[in-house]
């Protein structure tokens, strides 16, 4: 059970990392969400998906 809860949590951050660089900011920011998202696991896809997705681009114009 473990092990498939790894993969789904492995494919979500992704997506998410995918959904990031379609993003219009700069590429730094881009590579410090991505690292940010990957590093916290389920609480990072959570924030990100319930809270940054939207706001990103907003608080990182170019």
């Amino acid at each position: 059970m473990g092990f498939i809860l790894y993969i789904i949590g492995l494919v979500c951050a992704v997506w998410c990392v995918l959904d990031v660089f379609k993003k219009d900011i700069e590429l730094p920011w881009k590579l410090i969400v991505a690292v940010v998202v990957l590093a916290t696991s389920w609480v990072g896809l959570a924030l990100y998906y319930f809270w940054a997705r939207k706001n990103l681009e907003v608080w990182f114009k170019k």
